[in-house]
């Protein structure tokens, strides 16, 4: 006969905790729900995080812009190398023809000399080394052999000198991808910030830079700084003719800039050529420590690792390409972002 149980039913120590679960739940949802609209960040916070994203951002293309003129370098002399080696193995292989020739010529006149032929089967390098050899050949093959010992090694210090080369080109290569990834990593950041704002906050944001824009370019017209001359005020024509023209990072110009690119393109276009990241134009002249004494057309450089510079404008305004979304344009120096360390006169 079938067992006719009844089904076991749930011990009210389980009820309640299932009861209490569920309503937890119920809460932590409500609140998530009601605590999400206060959690979008505002306006000013917004443009506080994509600023320093964007310093950050130009942090990285700085040493990006470093490693990118490096690998030219390298890739310069390398190919420098590679051609003296293909020249090297030309003149090489012409002076061992002429010693091939003086060896038929002693065949023909009675048999090569024994020194002679062992030389022609063997390294030249070892061969020479034993010098009780020298004296049992004649002045001009000595003077072969010796050119022939000196071009080999000649040869080998610089296709070990390219292979060095090589190998620093390809580590070159890895940091520019690096820093490029991080660079594009930082800008997509800030560009996802900035999607979180309405249309109105944008313009806003606009709207205010428009007017630090119109009085920088205000304080320049009624400035009363010494005014460029020379290469420095050839340089600084060359890039107010560029006001207007968009920050691209890694970019030197002539339609588009980074902080630097705009600088050292601005000073070519004087006949001046000056280092290509701001580090390093930082050491290129005369180093002027107070606001004070800088002159128009003088570098200015920010932040502790100086990893941004622009041209001085006069009366405390500075002419450069500043970041990502921006065009180069007049600011003020006290609305940089970061603090001004010091000026260089080229």
């Amino acid at each position: 006969m079938a067992s006719h149980r009844r089904p076991k039913q749930p011990s009210r120590t389980r009820v309640t905790v299932l009861t209490t679960a569920a309503a937890a739940a119920v809460a932590l949802s409500s609140q998530a729900a009601n605590a999400a609209p206060s959690e979008k960040p505002g306006k000013d916070e917004v443009k506080a995080k994509v600023d320093k994203l964007y310093e950050e951002a130009e942090q990285a293309t700085e040493k990006y812009n470093g490693a990118k003129e490096k690998q030219e370098k390298l890739q310069k002399e390398i190919s420098t190398l590679q051609d003296n080696v293909a020249r090297g193995q030309e003149e090489l292989n012409e002076l061992r023809d002429g010693l091939g020739s003086m060896a038929s010529a002693q065949y023909r006149s009675g048999g090569i000399d024994p020194s002679l032929q062992l030389f022609l089967s063997a390294d030249p390098d070892d061969y020479l080394d034993k010098a009780s050899t020298l004296d049992q050949l004649s002045g001009q093959q000595v003077e072969a052999l010796k050119k022939i010992q000196e071009k080999q090694r000649d040869l080998s210090q610089q296709r070990s000198e390219a292979s060095e080369k090589l190998k620093d080109l390809s580590a070159t290569r890895t940091e520019l991808g690096k820093k490029k990834k991080e660079v594009q990593g930082k800008l997509s950041s800030a560009q996802k910030l900035l999607n979180t704002l309405t249309a109105k906050e944008k313009a806003a944001l606009q709207e205010e830079q428009q007017r630090s824009t119109r009085s920088s370019e205000r304080q320049v017209l009624s400035g009363s700084s010494t005014p460029a001359s020379g290469r420095a005020g050839a340089a600084f024509a060359a890039a107010q003719g560029k006001i207007g023209t968009p920050y691209v990072y890694g970019a030197t110009g002539p339609s588009s800039f980074d902080c630097s690119g705009l600088t050292s393109w601005a000073y070519a276009q004087a006949g001046v050529g000056i280092p290509r990241t701001s580090q390093a134009q930082a050491n290129y002249g005369t180093r002027i420590s107070s606001m004070g004494d800088l002159q128009v057309g003088d570098l200015v450089f920010f932040f502790g690792d100086l990893h941004h510079v622009g041209l001085y404008a006069g009366n405390g305004q500075v002419l450069h390409a500043p970041r990502t979304g921006t065009n180069v344009r007049y600011e003020s120096m006290n609305t940089i972002g970061g603090p001004f360390m010091f000026g260089v006169r080229v």
